[in-house]
């Protein structure tokens, strides 16, 4: 059969020499060159094949189904007889098909449910370039599989790859270049204005552009929203032989391969498209390409667990695909919404999802397969350990992994059905609890975007569902019912959407948190809704989709959760706990008992105190804020400064017992307040009792030697001596109590001088003075003679060494 001459014939024969020595070959084919079709048909008349299968893997199941279409035209055959498809809910393969394109997901499920790939000679990884995290796992076990197929041949096919990289990973095998067939592509640049909508920007150059030149239109914008508000600003200005036609993943089957058909004759189309459209696709007709500069991806977070789109610019490898899809089929040209200068600023690539994505998943399979390690297995891109760690810590959650990395039964019925591990995991939970069918609906909900509407209340969702009648809703009842089958579940009961999503998002249940929309999450982030919606006004709801910062997401789709639900479900994962606090404003040391769910607060309500030695704690510590205002008596105090004295003057032996040294540490206090809760309880007696541990009888007696609490005067006196005063322990005497005396009061055996404030017989200081003896012989006599007329019932001897101390004044008339 002849076919029309395309670039790729001309490696053909090299490709099948490569393939037909060495197994393996990477084939670096330019856009146009006609590989996606071209090659696997060029491969079925290969000896080594021996009627084997040959397996075409395809990044989307729409171009899947394009690539087996143009392929059985090209045989003149229908789908499903030499070259069929098979991607998420839908089949088209026989007895008879020898070609079968695939998506990168079936795939992966092919091989862990064989590893010996039997029945299949070779496996072409086409458009490896986009580095989906199913296709590098897909090579990754093809090429581990060859210790038990050597015979299998592997071939990746790309346009923008690094071709020497990959070889070197196919250990050695032959790089094949392969020029395309692109028609001149003249490109054009568009100062986009910062203070105009996308979609105004994106709408208006679609419109010149459809005025000024010929053919169809392709316009690549971020997603679905931006489609959907595109299409409404083009609808009423088009001209009415143009054709409007979005093209994104959430459409039905039917509704993509519209898009991409060409338009009738005498017609054109202007087809609105996501990143769905940069490659493997040839939309015939387009001439025109409206490149808006971005793209939408998945993000995931290892910090919070969570996968978020974000909106970003497109790569320049990106960037290149989609302005080649204007000169496919005859020249075109290419509308940049950007400035020329930014182009160098773009990454280079795309971002390979093994580096930014949620890898729960992979590593399911990857344990399914016998591997805990992914360093044994041949990835171009090692897995980040930060996201590696918290896939481990999600089937650990999951009960899917054993502490070795293994799988568990639970993870093994888990590894059986193609589904995110979460969401694998609540089809077999509602397995057991009787409504599998209910689970498995919802999973299908949570894949396929746009079934059952798009409410953000999965339970509104799964009822419309349930009542569609559409090719794509009953196709996706029957994918579930395969599920459910697969899971073992029987219809018995039926239980809430939140009961199920709560067993597949557990770190992603939610409480009403402040004003009304507002939720915490239970692994503690926040997320939001509209106020005005329903769910907004629900205490308990699960996330199953969200978008936006980490700190502030976006709710997406979630259920409402009822309490008693939540209770059975996380029994085991509820923590009651009573938690004491002093409470500044009763001055009282009160008990709350909190029931959590990780971040959640359950309830919170005030309990009994029964912890009495941690309310001693507490209430110590806040006593010991302020020591100065606690009811030392005056016994106490002195105590505490002549300890303290000491401990300034002879070191550690001695406790520091000031202010500042008890409010330090509170643990000397608090065994002392066992039994008491409040600050008003505290009194003397406690005190002391504290006061006796930290200076035992034996302590108190050496204190009494070196630190005697009081003087005894030569008048008879026995008077207190302040160890707290500013300027060292200090004695306030009336000077005639000392007549007499000839050396210093001393303490501490005579090491330290007192610091004496003289007296005069009204108690008012005269003098202070650390030598004694000093004073009488100096400033006494002026001393006296000043005093002696103010105060002339009280002695005033010359010599005052000689005379006797005396605490009374002369009688009268003496």
């Amino acid at each position: 059969m002849s076919w029309p001459a395309l670039p790729i014939d001309a490696v053909l024969p090299a490709l099948a020499d490569a393939l037909a020595k060495g197994n393996a070959a990477v084939l670096v084919a330019q856009p146009g060159a006609g590989k996606t079709t071209r090659v696997p048909l060029a491969l079925l008349d290969a000896p080594w094949r021996n009627d084997g299968r040959i397996i075409v893997l395809e990044p989307r199941r729409l171009a899947a189904r394009a690539a087996a279409r143009q392929m059985a035209r090209l045989l003149g055959e229908d789908v499903g007889e030499t070259v069929g498809y098979r991607v998420r809910m839908e089949a088209r393969v026989s007895s008879r098909t020898r070609i079968e394109v695939v998506t990168e997901g079936v795939f992966t499920r092919m091989i862990l449910g064989d590893p010996e790939l039997s029945g299949i000679a070779a496996v072409l990884f086409d458009e490896f370039h986009e580095r989906s995290l199913d296709a590098d796992l897909g090579l990754a076990l093809a090429l581990d599989a060859r210790a038990l197929r050597p015979d299998l041949c592997i071939l990746v096919m790309s346009a923008t790859i690094d071709g020497a990289r990959v070889a070197a990973l196919l250990e050695g095998a032959p790089v094949i270049d392969s020029p395309g067939r692109t028609f001149p592509v003249e490109t054009f640049y568009a100062e986009p204005d910062p203070l105009q909508r996308l979609e105004d920007q994106v709408a208006a150059a679609t419109l010149q552009a459809l005025r000024e030149h010929d053919g169809s239109a392709l316009v690549f914008l971020p997603g679905q929203g931006e489609i959907t508000r595109t299409a409404e600003r083009l609808a009423t200005r088009l001209p009415a032989h143009v054709d409007l036609a979005p093209l994104y993943g959430q459409l039905s089957p039917a509704e993509q391969d519209r898009a991409i058909q060409p338009a009738p004759e005498g017609r054109r189309k202007v087809v609105l498209a996501t990143s769905i459209a940069e490659t493997s696709l040839t939309i015939e007709g387009i001439r025109i390409v409206i490149d808006s500069g971005f793209r939408r991806v998945p993000v995931y977070e290892p910090a919070t667990g969570l996968t978020t789109l974000a909106t970003t610019r497109v790569s320049r490898a990106g960037a290149d695909q989609r302005r080649g899809r204007a000169g496919r089929t005859a020249p075109g040209i290419c509308i940049r919404l950007w400035n020329q200068g930014q182009t160098a600023a773009l990454a280079a690539f795309e971002t390979p999802e093994i580096l930014a994505a949620d890898l729960s998943g992979l590593m399911l399979d990857l344990a399914a397969w016998g591997v805990s390690d992914p360093t044994t297995l041949a990835f171009l891109d090692p897995p980040p350990a930060p996201a590696w760690a918290e896939a481990r810590a999600l089937l650990t959650r999951l009960d899917a992994l054993d502490v070795h990395g293994g799988l568990t039964a639970a993870g093994k019925a888990l590894a059986r059905l193609p589904l995110h591990p979460r969401l694998a995991h609540m089809i077999l939970a509602g397995a057991e609890d009787g409504d599998a069918q209910s689970a498995a609906e919802l999973a299908v909900l949570i894949g396929e975007r746009g079934l059952g509407g798009d409410d953000i209340d999965l339970g509104r969702r799964l009822e419309r569902f349930r009542l569609d009648r559409s090719r794509r809703a009953e196709d996706a009842r029957a994918l579930a019912r395969r599920w459910v089958h697969a899971a073992g579940g029987k219809a018995e009961t039926f239980l809430s959407p939140g009961h199920h999503l709560a067993r597949a998002f557990p770190d992603r249940v939610a409480q009403s948190a402040g004003p009304r929309g507002r939720f915490r999450l239970a692994n503690g982030r926040q997320a939001q809704l509209d106020e005005t919606h329903a769910l907004a006004g629900a205490p308990y709801i699960v996330v199953a989709d969200l978008t936006g910062s980490a700190g502030q997401g976006r709710i997406r789709a979630a259920a409402s959760l009822d309490l008693p639900d939540l209770e059975a479900l996380f029994a085991g994962h509820i923590s009651a706990e009573t938690s004491l606090a002093f409470d500044p404003k009763t001055n009282t040391v009160r008990a709350r008992r909190q029931r959590r769910l990780d971040a959640l607060r359950l309830a919170d309500d005030t309990a009994p105190v029964t912890d009495f030695e941690k309310a001693a704690a507490l209430l110590a510590e806040a006593a010991l804020k302020r020591p100065e205002l606690l009811p030392w008596s005056k016994e106490q105090k002195a105590l505490r400064a002549r300890s303290s004295f000491l401990h300034q003057s002879l070191g550690a032996d001695w406790p520091d017992l000031s202010d500042a040294a008890l409010a330090a540490d509170p643990s000397w206090l608090a065994p002392h307040l066992v039994g008491e809760t409040r600050l008003a309880d505290i009194d003397a007696n406690h005190l002391g009792m504290a006061l006796d541990t930290l200076l035992p009888w034996a302590k108190r007696q050496q204190i009494d030697t070196l630190l005697p609490s009081h003087f005894h005067a030569p008048s008879g006196s026995h008077l207190p001596i302040d160890y707290a005063a500013e300027n060292g322990p200090a004695l306030e005497i009336r000077v005639q109590e000392l007549f007499g005396l000839d050396r210093h009061p001393a303490i501490a055996n005579g090491r330290v001088p007192l610091l004496l404030v003289l007296l005069s017989p009204a108690h008012r200081p005269i003098q202070t003075t650390r030598d004694l003896p000093g004073f009488w012989r100096g400033s006494w006599k002026d001393v006296a003679k000043d005093l002696k007329g103010r105060y002339p019932r009280h002695p005033w001897p010359d010599d005052p060494i000689a005379a006797s101390a005396t605490n009374r004044a002369k009688p009268r008339g003496t």
